[in-house]
């Protein structure tokens, strides 16, 4: 009796590893680094067509490693456990971008800060606010999650702001807040919040460097943009 023939997969995936190690991530696409990815958790099956149907839903690599559980939940062929693998990749992606703030001034770092910010909410289907607490030497104090709100709009309540930078005993803030539909432009109620905040901390020695808002299509930042 003849041994059957190793699927016909086997083979590319020793040639994707080979390249990967070879070349390194960055020069491959995302359906292929997607695929190493799902080979752990897929182990006896071609994932090629999986990961391209992946990246056609969802746009690109990061946002099928940033799409919520649910959302990847429906998609056939993508069980609990590979999932889970996503989310850890996406973990990791976070605590490196993290840490790239964390262990530097915030202002001397900050295309550090704009990647961690984008790495952490560029792809949230919900908005939510974030500010980044810093001290006198604008190192980072805390980062925090302050308010989720709807796909379109983020409650804000400029006394919590204010008051959690007091109990922290920041100095300086900087907001973060993303815009699910991808697009980055500030809105008018964006501007008037923003300056809201700026007109009750200042008199309590607490300065708003920026306002940054994140988005699949980019950044922008009220500061650059002269809003503030």
């Amino acid at each position: 009796m003849f041994d059957e023939d190793p699927p016909h997969y086997h083979g590319h995936r020793d040639r994707l590893r080979a390249r990967f190690v070879e070349v390194g991530g960055d020069v491959l696409p995302d359906y292929e680094l997607l695929e190493l990815v799902l080979f752990r958790s897929i182990p006896r099956r071609d994932v090629k067509p999986l990961a391209k149907d992946l990246i056609r839903r969802f746009g690109g690599f990061a946002e099928v490693i940033g799409a919520p559980p649910a959302r990847l939940a429906e998609v056939g062929g993508l069980r609990e456990a590979t999932i889970v693998d996503l989310k850890v990749v996406e973990a990791a992606g976070r605590r490196l971008a993290k840490g790239a703030v964390a262990k530097r001034p915030i202002l001397s770092s900050w295309a550090s800060v704009i990647d961690y910010c984008r790495t952490a909410m560029a792809f949230a289907e919900k908005e939510q606010l974030r500010i980044l607490f810093l001290d006198k030497k604008n190192g980072l104090i805390a980062d925090e999650v302050q308010q989720s709100g709807t796909v379109d709009h983020t409650p804000v309540y400029v006394r919590e702001v204010v008051k959690r930078a007091l109990e922290l005993s920041a100095t300086a803030i900087i907001l973060v807040h993303n815009h699910p539909s991808g697009d980055p432009t500030p809105s008018s109620a964006d501007v008037r919040m923003t300056r809201e905040i700026v007109d009750a901390a200042r008199p309590l020695g607490i300065v708003v460097h920026d306002h940054i808002i994140v988005g699949r299509d980019g950044h922008a930042s009220l500061k650059g943009l002269k809003l503030i």
